[in-house]
């Protein structure tokens, strides 16, 4: 039986709808600062947002001794279904692989379903220069921006990672990391609307048919603010990847709050949504590209996704080698191996997300021809113009936006 994942067959319908968003520019709504400061209380939102300790830069000190000569291990921590599994899911063939050809041990845990909730589990640590358990993590853009802005990450030796110059032009300087010294990209994926095509019938095209009553009590969005508010913001024609400010923002989150408390959200999940989709508890959500293949593969294509009218955004998932990690060289072996063209493409074929890697596409040809013409793996110009990427915060933006949005969620 093939190793990999075989998506199932996209609607040209919704691919039709895919090339045709676009964005709409409109003016911003008044200000909805008051609305929130009334909604949520000042002393509850100021609770979270000192929780969220996304401040100045902390005195980590510098990094561990490298043991990696005499202790050949390499711990990774990752979200779920991101990793090729062979047939059973008890094992991982290209993690298998690298050990055999690089002798270290590696051990990898499905830890990660969410970047705040990972993060408050490992933010004392990182702040004191402790080893966290892991020599790899693997967190979402703007997440990967905080821990190289406070000090969390170790820099890594391009000398020993030839194959790190095989990533797209597109990530190789982004303004968190110039250079990527700090971090090398895992995976990229869409955020958009996804479905039970049985029991959602006519489909989703807008975000407006997902606030449908009759979907009241059904629906989930993601913990990813960036994902749920970008969306939502686009809706209202704001591009989250462009110059706006409070006003638009707390426009999008006022909506959110809204649909929550009225109980036509059921619940705002991190990865684990997909669960809720696959026991039908859950019939609408906003979710990830790759996952609605995942499922797909494991539900006779039960499920579709979309990008909306409106258009959706596009995110990328970092490997970084925590401060605290005392197998820096070992780490970097690993990130290496996996920048191989081939090995790339054989992780791409299982978890169906965008990879990050030149000469992928071409070694995908040798393992599944369709593959390599899969959109949700090598989008086209045309789809790509359909998402955007929320923009960078700053550290005040992101202290306030991020609490305001954990308050709203009720986390």
């Amino acid at each position: 039986m093939s190793p990999h994942r075989r998506p199932a067959p996209a609607d040209p319908r919704v691919r039709a709808l895919v090339a045709q968003a676009s964005h709409r520019g409109r003016e911003a709504n008044l200000s909805r600062r008051s609305f929130l400061v009334a909604a949520l209380g000042t002393a509850g939102a100021a609770a979270v947002l000192a929780a969220c300790g996304t401040g100045s830069p902390s005195a980590a000190g510098s990094s561990a001794e490298d043991l990696s000569d005499t202790d050949k291990i390499v711990r990774w921590a990752n979200w779920t279904q991101y990793l090729d599994q062979d047939d059973d899911g008890t094992s991982y063939p290209s993690l298998l692989a690298f050990q055999e050809t690089s002798g270290l041990t590696a051990t990898y845990a499905e830890d990660i379903d969410d970047n705040d909730a990972f993060y408050g589990k490992v933010s004392g640590q990182l702040k004191n220069g402790q080893d966290i358990g892991y020599d790899i993590v693997t967190l979402t853009d703007w997440m990967a921006a905080r821990m190289i802005r406070l000090g969390y990450t170790q820099t890594l030796d391009k000398a020993r990672m030839p194959n790190a110059e095989n990533i797209l032009s597109s990530l190789a300087n982004v303004d968190f990391d110039p250079g990527r010294t700090q971090s090398l990209t895992w995976q990229s994926g869409f955020a958009g609307l996804a479905w039970d095509k049985e029991k959602v019938p006519g489909g989703l095209h807008t975000l407006s048919d997902l606030w449908a009553p009759e979907l009241a009590g059904r629906v989930e969005v993601l913990s990813e603010m960036r994902d749920t508010v970008g969306l939502i913001m686009l809706d209202q024609g704001v591009d989250p990847a462009g110059d706006w400010s409070d006003n638009e923002f707390y426009s999008a989150l006022e909506v959110l709050k809204e649909k929550i408390d009225s109980g036509h959200i059921r619940q705002v999940r991190g990865n684990a949504y997909t669960q809720d989709l696959a026991s039908g508890d859950a019939i609408a959500v906003i979710g990830w590209s790759g996952d609605i293949t995942s499922l797909n593969y494991e539900s006779d294509g039960k499920f579709e996704f979309a990008i909306p009218e409106s258009g959706g955004t596009l995110w990328s998932d970092n490997l970084m080698v925590p401060v605290g990690s005392p197998h820096l060289a070992n780490a970097e072996d690993l990130m290496n191996y996996y920048y191989d063209p081939e090995v790339a493409a054989q992780v791409a074929a299982w978890v169906n997300y965008i990879t990050p890697v030149q000469g992928a596409q071409e070694a995908m040809v040798g393992i599944d021809p369709d593959l390599a013409e899969d959109p949700m793996i090598f989008p086209t110009d045309e789809i790509l113009a359909t998402v955007s990427v929320f923009r960078t915060l700053d550290a005040d933006e992101e202290e306030r936006y991020n609490g305001e949005f954990l308050t709203v969620i009720g986390a």
